[in-house]
């Protein structure tokens, strides 16, 4: 079958055959070559060397600023080409600044926008400083001080650690307090302009670098810090209205929230191949290992899992541009359920591998390097807990205002992977999505369509999904404001994990319903796939239904020995060059 090719860019696969191929030894971002750097906790430098002349960073700059950031879903494709074969290089060279960069795009006036534009097409970097160690996730706490001065500018006081490329960064993005008094009008983002710092014979005095913190994954990621000693700044640096900084990050992150786990996919899709190659090597009992019915099973479930996250992050990412107000709902759900797919799915693949995954030398040394690499999805820039906290506040109103009104179903093009999109318009963010639930609202529409007379076991589960939603509906209409707060029991939050269960099993169904003819998605073996493993319980779903199975092995297979990915697009790896005889 073909696969969507819509959803991929040309230049993804321009920059994945730039890249080369992962297994080729003599390839200077291959395999070798990226666990060599990471034994010497060292950023891949051919990698970034690359990447340079690529001019990755055009992807994360809009188009109307000299960049190539039209679509948030062809930004993740393009990036599962570094994260497939080093997530370090991806995040350290690349994410980080794009985390800074979207909350110039979102509240930055056009000098300060067209001067990171300027710094990140150049190739330089921009560092975001949002978090402190004592406050976690908890951005109203942050202590990080911006007070007046005389000159009617800012001094800027305090400490920023654990900050991925500040050493380097030739700006920086920082979330400081500009208000002593609580609240959420207490703190502003500021730009820090730090190469016109190291050009003044001032500033540096008023900067100290702090030493990188060690970590388990990562480990080539300059993680940094800097301790503030009255810095002058303009007052022409805040972003936007003073005292709107939580508001303009909470807006803002809503892109990088959805796009980072998408990201991520890649990791998986690079631990699958290990896995299939290993234990299509491995005999026993008379044959490949991936003859054995368990093995089979894991596989082509991680494969559904793998095809399930990429699904629900390309429906986040178009959510950005297409329902822009509801986002911040559907971004806390694919960082929620996004990265508790990868997560497991990779332990699942390391329970297959069994020592070899613990191997840092041979043919499976990359995975227990991706594993280190793919743990921050869970915690790093949001934590899951934090995502959980979102979207529980706002369960009762979209309760009330979707789940129990009819005619609220998304736009198709919502659904339709390959189709051309809006522009992103970041001054339509919302802080919360008013009880708007497009995806969630579609539901009861697709008992009623054309194709649910023809597959009777699909409909019926959904007619099971759209009764456990009016029960859902049910729950949270009884919540009160003490029951939305951080000190919810486990109870309020299950109805968090359920939610998300139904919205991403309405996205896997809506995804094949839409999809093209010929396309592996428009299979209905994926849908069956996706709603089996997706099924309610407190344990893992069983193994799939055998012809699903058979179906999705069949594919799985074929994608490798072909040398595609194993994701939605099933795009073309680069392919190791012939050796002379």
């Amino acid at each position: 079958m073909t696969t969507a090719t819509g959803l991929a860019p040309k230049r993804a696969d321009e920059l994945e055959q730039l890249l080369g191929a992962l297994t080729d030894p003599d390839n200077p971002t291959g395999a070798s070559a990226v666990l060599a750097a990471d034994e010497r906790a060292e950023m891949l430098a051919a990698g970034e060397h690359l990447l340079h002349s690529y001019g990755l960073n055009a992807e994360f700059v809009p188009p109307d600023l000299g960049g190539r950031l039209e679509r948030a879903d062809h930004l993740a494709e393009v990036m599962r080409s570094l994260y497939r074969r080093d997530p370090a290089l991806g995040l350290g060279y690349g994410a980080s600044s794009l985390i800074a960069a979207v909350t110039l795009w979102t509240a930055g006036d056009a000098q300060q926008s067209e001067q990171a534009a300027r710094m990140l097409l150049d190739g330089r970097r921009i560092a975001i400083a949002f978090h402190e160690l004592d406050h976690g996730n908890d951005m109203a706490g942050t202590e990080f001080a911006a007070h007046p001065a005389p000159d009617g500018g800012l001094r800027l006081s305090g400490r920023k650690t654990v900050v991925t490329n500040i050493a380097r960064a030739d700006a920086l993005v920082v979330l400081a307090r500009t208000d002593a008094r609580p609240g959420p009008r207490s703190h502003s983002l500021v730009l820090v302009d730090r190469a016109a710092l190291h050009r003044s014979t001032a500033g540096p005095a008023h900067l100290t670098d702090l030493p990188r913190f060690a970590t388990v994954g990562m480990r080539g990621v300059q993680l940094g810090g800097l301790a503030f000693d009255e810095l002058p700044v303009p007052a022409a640096a805040v972003l936007g209205p003073t005292g709107s900084g939580l508001e303009t990050a909470l807006k803002a992150l809503q892109i990088t929230r959805t796009v980072l786990p998408a990201m991520a996919t890649g990791i998986l899709d690079t631990g699958l191949r290990i896995t299939v190659d290993h234990l299509l090597g491995r005999h026993l009992y008379g044959g490949p290992a991936t003859a054995l019915p368990h093995v089979r099973s894991v596989l082509t479930g991680v494969f559904a899992d793998l095809l399930r996250a990429e699904a629900l992050s390309a429906v986040g990412a178009r959510a950005l541009h297409l329902v822009p107000g509801a986002a911040s709902v559907y971004a806390s759900v694919v960082k929620f359920e996004v990265s508790r797919l990868l997560l497991e799915a990779m332990d699942r693949l390391a329970e297959l591998l069994g020592a070899h995954f613990y191997l840092r030398e041979g043919p499976t040394a990359l995975f227990q390097k991706l594993l280190r690499d793919l743990a921050p999805v869970g915690f790093g820039h949001i934590a899951r807990a934090a995502c959980q906290m979102s979207l529980l506040s706002q369960l009762p109103l979209l309760a009330r205002r979707t789940w129990h009104r009819p005619g609220t179903e998304a736009p198709g093009d919502l659904f339709a992977l390959d189709r051309a999109l809006p522009p992103l318009r970041y001054d339509r963010l919302a802080l919360h999505a008013a009880g708007r639930d497009p995806v969630a609202g579609s539901l009861p529409a697709l008992l009623d369509a054309p194709w649910a007379p023809h597959h009777a076991d699909l409909r019926a589960a959904l007619a099971a999904d759209h009764t456990e939603l009016t029960e859902l509906a049910a729950a949270c209409e009884q919540l009160s404001p003490a029951d939305l707060g951080v000190d919810a029991g486990p109870a309020h939050y299950d109805l968090v994990t359920r939610y998300v269960r139904l919205l991403s099993r309405t996205v896997c169904v809506q995804a094949w319903r839409h999809a093209g003819p010929g396309d592996f998605l428009a299979d209905p073996a994926w849908a069956r796939a996706a709603l089996h493993r997706s099924t309610a319980g407190p344990h893992r779903p069983g193994p799939l239904p055998a012809p699903v199975e058979d179906t999705l092995f069949t594919e799985l297979m074929a994608r490798r020995d072909t040398g595609r990915s194993f994701g939605l697009t099933g795009r073309p790896l680069a392919a190791c060059p012939p050796r002379a005889l």
